[in-house]
């Protein structure tokens, strides 16, 4: 009885360790159960549904009937002082006026035919044409600029316009994938594919505000405002700047993040600019030497260079030479955040300031004014 109990025993582990290695190793032999239900494989990672795609072109399909060629023309007056050399060595005078035209890219936003695009695309254009994908060419105007951002809004008559599909910049992750859709060179609409480089760019001295996204995807002369989209369609960024010794692509280039480019086309549909806030001061970095000798303990902060008379600053009794530290109570650390911080207080409110003036800290208080346009 004994080695009856013993061999019984024996023969369910065995059994036992043969079903769990079924199980872990060759799960399909498991097929059918009784009850008719499949016992399914667990995917791999690499075969999840969240895997990149075999192609983009879905999202292409979505975003780029939106994408259209902007044309802007302006007439240039020649230099009086500019002379051209004729084979037989003598100088003339340079011809008369002419045309000069510009190409760049914009992105159909409403359906009532809002279009965002570069300023830098429609600057000084005493003329623009937008020539939709399917070839038509319309005459648009302008609703608004902010040059501080560089960003415009055009419109143009037409029904149903295909409108681009609107993603959220601020969920955009460094390695995701994205695509860069316009008019480089005039060639005609062109994608490019590369990933998000980084998030938050500034101080590239490219805009007065800066917060851009720098992706690898091409973007070359032409691309201008023209659509950063991601892998499912979504525009997440109005394409602006490249970083380029030739004037190529060299596989760094910026957007404006959608979110941001969004609010700016808002205000300026509803009410011809976008609102920022203002102290009427110029600042400047705090460098060591001049932190000793303004006698500031650490060289964090902004010095104040200069202060509008009668502006919003001055009646707050802020002086040159002050150095700003705090404000509404957020570390200042360079001239960049003082004027991001300034400006995203409404016109109105009030703005707590922390300085230091030889050597003595004092808090005071302004009403922000309108930043002019």
């Amino acid at each position: 009885m004994v080695n009856f109990s013993r061999f019984f025993l024996q023969a369910a582990a065995t059994g036992v360790l043969i079903a769990v290695a079924i199980a872990v190793f060759f799960p399909d032999w498991l097929g059918t159960g009784e009850d008719g239900t499949t016992v399914d494989r667990v995917a791999t990672p690499a075969e999840d549904a969240t895997a990149a795609p075999a192609s983009y072109a879905p999202a292409v399909e979505r975003s780029a009937p939106a994408v259209v060629n902007i044309m802007a023309s302006r007439t240039v007056e020649p230099d009086p002082g500019m002379l051209l050399e004729e084979f037989f060595g003598r100088r003339v005078p340079p011809p008369g006026e002419r045309e000069e035209s510009s190409l760049g890219s914009g992105v159909i936003m409403t359906g009532q035919g809002h279009i965002l695009t570069n300023h830098h695309v429609i600057e000084e254009a005493e003329a623009i044409a937008v020539v939709l994908p399917d070839g038509r060419a319309l005459p648009a105007e302008i609703i608004g600029i902010d040059p501080d951002t560089d960003l415009a809004v055009l419109r143009v008559e037409t029904e149903e316009p295909p409108v681009a599909p609107l993603g959220r910049s601020s969920d955009l992750r460094v390695g995701d994938v994205v695509l860069a859709i316009g008019n480089p060179f005039g060639v005609g609409q062109t994608v490019t594919q590369g990933i998000v480089s980084a998030t938050g760019r500034n101080r590239l001295g490219i805009n007065t505000f800066e917060d851009f996204i720098q992706t690898d995807a091409a973007i070359n002369p032409g691309n201008s405002g023209g659509a950063l989209i991601n892998a499912h369609g979504e525009l997440v960024g109005i394409n602006t700047a490249i970083f380029s010794r030739s004037g190529g692509s060299h596989g760094i280039g910026f957007a404006i993040p959608a979110d941001l480019a969004r609010d700016v086309m808002t205000q300026i549909i509803e009410q011809g600019y976008v609102t920022r806030g203002w102290l009427g001061i110029e600042v400047q970095s705090l460098s060591p030497d001049l932190a000793r000798s303004f006698g500031v303990d650490d060289a964090l902060g902004v010095l104040v260079a200069g202060v509008l008379r009668e502006g919003p600053a001055a009646q707050a009794g802020i002086e040159p030479g002050d150095v700003i530290t705090h404000l509404n109570g957020d570390r200042v650390e360079s001239p960049r955040d003082a004027l991001d911080i300034i400006a995203r207080t409404a016109p109105g409110e009030s703005l707590d300031i922390r300085i230091e003036r030889a050597g003595d800290r004092h808090e005071l208080a302004a009403e922000v004014a309108q930043r002019p346009i």
